[in-house]
């Protein structure tokens, strides 16, 4: 078991003793971040207003929660009611000497040096993306390289209080809501449950079974990602479906914060597969590929696996995309929460 695994046994399941001896751990945390968060209300740290609006699409867990397919479904909403729209990111994961600097993210990048979900967004979105470890610079670095930008969406931050931000987006897991309601590393919080009262809008990845918000009461809106074929990693054309692998093996293997959500898409679309977790952003190599039998990934995952000299091997890798559905509509709830913001500013 990595240390990933053992945390999600911790923080998503019952009570243990781990929790309780972590639980002192957890005050201080709480501590510091509530400390760090005041320093911005008292203006003693400096957060950067940039001259466009700021939409932050975050959670107060740790882990993945979907917010890579929703900041992509956003962008291409943004985009065809006429926004023109960025992505800045901290990107995650990278390698390099200095992650300081802004980096434009391209196509062709190498996702060991700008991180796969930066890599992900700007092959789904076609937007500019730039990453940088100060989200701000990266802002300022795109708006200097593309000042027809006039909306950016900043993949993760909602703790990154020195970028400012006009709307906050909170991501949740439907399946595994706040886990066990404990700060870090006691339990998956980064933040209090009380800020869930504070963002401009909650998005819920699934169905809750419980309601997650209580009284807290931001606009609240439903994601279901959907998915149907998969298409081959070197051969984008060619499409498969469940099946069409009843006759081989094949291997889920993914490299997430939640890879049990991966897990039940696949079951859903009546995949049969052998399950193979690695820990969030892993750095993929050959090694890691089963020895026979297809491989299913996801496309975060594949954007890593596609940098890799695999050759044959490629052809056995077989992605799955997902889009995101939202309910109700969240683009036109957007679109008009923009159009106010943008006016407000243009009155000044």
């Amino acid at each position: 078991m990595n240390i990933e695994s053992f945390f999600n046994r911790i923080w998503y399941g019952r009570l243990t003793i781990w929790a309780v001896l972590l639980w002192p751990l957890s005050l201080l945390f709480a501590l510091l971040a509530k400390l760090n968060a005041l320093l911005f209300q008292l203006k003693i740290k400096h957060s950067t207003r940039l001259p466009v609006p700021v939409v932050v699409v975050g959670n107060i867990t740790v882990g993945g929660t979907g917010k890579t397919p929703l900041t992509i479904y956003l962008a291409q909403q943004l985009t065809q009611l006429g926004w023109q729209v960025g992505i800045i990111s901290r990107g995650y994961a990278r390698s390099g000497d200095d992650r300081h600097t802004p980096l434009a993210v391209t196509v062709d990048s190498d996702p060991a040096v700008v991180g796969d979900e930066p890599l992900l967004l700007a092959r789904a979105t076609q937007v500019p993306v730039f990453v940088a470890r100060q989200r701000a610079s990266a802002g300022q670095a795109l708006l200097a390289a593309h000042p027809a930008v006039n909306v950016l969406l900043c993949d993760d931050g909602l703790q990154h209080y020195a970028l400012a931000r006009d709307i906050e987006l909170c991501v949740i897991d439907a399946a595994r809501g706040l886990g066990n309601g404990l700060r870090l590393p006691a339990g998956p919080l980064r933040e209090p449950r009380g800020r869930l009262g504070q963002v401009s809008a909650v998005v819920l990845n699934g169905k809750p079974d419980v309601d997650l918000l209580g009284e807290l009461y931001p606009p609240q809106f439903v994601m279901q990602l959907a998915a149907s074929a998969c298409y081959q990693l070197h051969h984008p054309e060619i499409k498969r479906h469940a099946a069409d692998f009843a006759s081989e093996s094949l291997t889920a293997m993914v490299g997430m914060g939640n890879p049990a959500r991966f897990f039940a898409t696949l079951r859903g679309l009546n995949y049969q597969f052998i399950e193979q977790a690695m820990p969030d952003h892993h750095a993929f190599c050959a090694a890691d590929l089963p020895a026979s039998g297809a491989i299913m990934v996801t496309e975060k995952d594949a954007v890593k696996l596609a940098a890799l000299n695999l050759m044959a091997d490629g052809d056995r890798i077989w992605v799955l995309p997902v889009t995101a559905q939202i309910e109700p509509n969240l683009a036109d709830w957007l679109q008009a929460t923009l159009s106010a913001i943008t006016e407000y500013q243009n009155g000044r």
